[in-house]
């Protein structure tokens, strides 16, 4: 089995890799929301629902760190920041379409 190294941490392969960059509950939310348009936090904790706000600045922060969404601050008072997807955070998207359409799928079974 091949080993794989990023940042020093170790993965087992690269699904193990994936889930560790967007394997977190909200964040493949957090993607799914900036799909179309660049969003404001307060926008995407209120298309998300349940989410703290501390939990939204990690989930944003790691996102950041990992290049796959942008975090713009605005010169203005008060400060306004806009989020939006990298070229690599809209790789993911396909990847997302296919679980919401296994979601749709799954949910016609118990229909």
């Amino acid at each position: 089995m091949e080993k794989i190294e990023l940042k020093e941490k170790n993965y087992n392969n690269y699904v193990d890799l994936a889930f560790d960059i967007i394997g977190a509950k909200w964040k493949i939310l957090i993607i799914w929301e900036l799909r179309e348009n660049e969003k404001r936090f307060r926008e995407i904790q209120k298309s998300i629902g349940k989410i703290t706000d501390k939990m939204l600045t990690k989930q944003l922060r790691e996102l950041e760190i990992a290049e796959l969404i942008l975090r713009k601050v605005y010169p203005e008072v008060p400060p306004r920041v806009e989020y939006s997807l990298t070229l690599l955070g809209k790789s993911i998207l396909p990847v997302i379409e296919m679980l919401e359409e296994w979601g749709k799928q799954y949910l016609s079974v118990f229909k």
